[in-house]
């Protein structure tokens, strides 16, 4: 692919945030289509970048704003990709490429320890902005975005009224109530060779969808995305919290499991509408929504 096979309002972008000449931008090369986004990879005066451009449907379910406001707000911690642009009217966003990344293996505990490091150190710097991501809103929202066509589950409603019900005992817990990335999953996670022979770093990309929430969510995130069953749920919780996790706060992250399994699964049945589908993943995004609520069920009343 070559430059003036971009579109031309790309390109102009690329020009004007780089201070280059189109003859300068080499090597364009499309990446693996996100679940939200599409992005190009290019070189430029040496350097590789990768270019973010929002997805069919994505400008109903991410405040471009807000996440400008977010990369605002973490840009002195530098745990994420080094943005170059981002316009917060169209979404695009272009970032240097970080040499080296390899994306967290799910399925390594070892690599799951680093990110949740990296996770923990992150909530613990209690960062503040002005936007809150209302999860139980949000799967509210999701599901008006529907239209008429309804879920494609026939046990939709009951689900939905385990999983609002766990609301009763998330509002009784103490909560660290702080920026939280909302979608911190594994292919979110990079980690990057550490300098003069040290261990891996671990850097977390793509804030599109962070807001002042809980902490704990973003441990559920990380679960359901990697489809986690039970025993890597507690080694997860384990990861996050070493000093050991009280039992009302994993009985929470149960709840927070249920709740992000409905959320995306939703997510899921609006990109069904638009004719894209996430098959096996939108499955067991429901069936952590109708597993977790009954893991809660009983787990609290031991």
């Amino acid at each position: 692919m070559n430059f003036n096979q971009l579109n031309p309002k790309v390109a102009e972008t690329i020009e004007k945030a780089l201070h280059v000449s189109r003859d300068q931008v080499t090597d364009i090369k499309m990446s693996k289509k996100g679940m939200t986004n599409r992005s190009f990879l290019f070189k430029c005066q040496g350097k590789k970048f990768i270019m973010r451009l929002p997805g069919e449907g994505t400008d109903k379910l991410i405040q471009r704003k807000e996440e400008y406001e977010v990369y605002q707000a973490i840009a002195p911690l530098r745990i994420s990709d080094a943005v170059c642009y981002f316009n917060p009217e169209n979404g695009y966003k272009i970032s240097e490429f970080l040499e080296g990344a390899r994306v967290c293996d799910a399925g390594s505990m070892e690599d799951v320890a680093v990110c949740m490091g990296l996770l923990r150190a992150f909530h613990e710097k209690n960062i503040q902005v002005s936007h809150t991501f209302d999860l139980f809103g949000q799967i509210d929202f999701y599901e008006s975005l529907w239209g008429e066509a309804g879920s494609c589950f026939e046990d939709y409603r009951r689900t939905r009224a385990n999983v609002f019900s766990l609301r009763e005992y998330i509002d009784k817990q103490k909560k660290r109530w702080t920026l939280t990335h909302m979608d911190a999953v594994s292919d979110n996670f990079l980690l990057i060779p550490g300098v003069d022979g040290k261990a891996e770093e671990a850097r977390l990309i793509d804030w599109e969808y962070a807001g002042m929430q809980d902490a704990s969510v973003d441990i559920a995130m990380f679960a359901v995305y990697a489809m986690y069953g039970r025993r890597q749920v507690e080694q997860l919780i384990e990861a996050y919290y070493r000093e050991g996790c009280e039992r009302s706060e994993r009985l929470k992250v149960y709840c927070y499991i249920a709740a992000c399994g409905l959320l995306w699964s939703n997510w899921c049945e609006y990109k069904r509408s638009l004719g894209i589908s996430f098959g096996e993943y939108a499955i067991r995004q429901y069936r952590y929504a109708k597993e977790y609520y009954e893991v809660f069920m009983e787990e609290s009343q031991k």
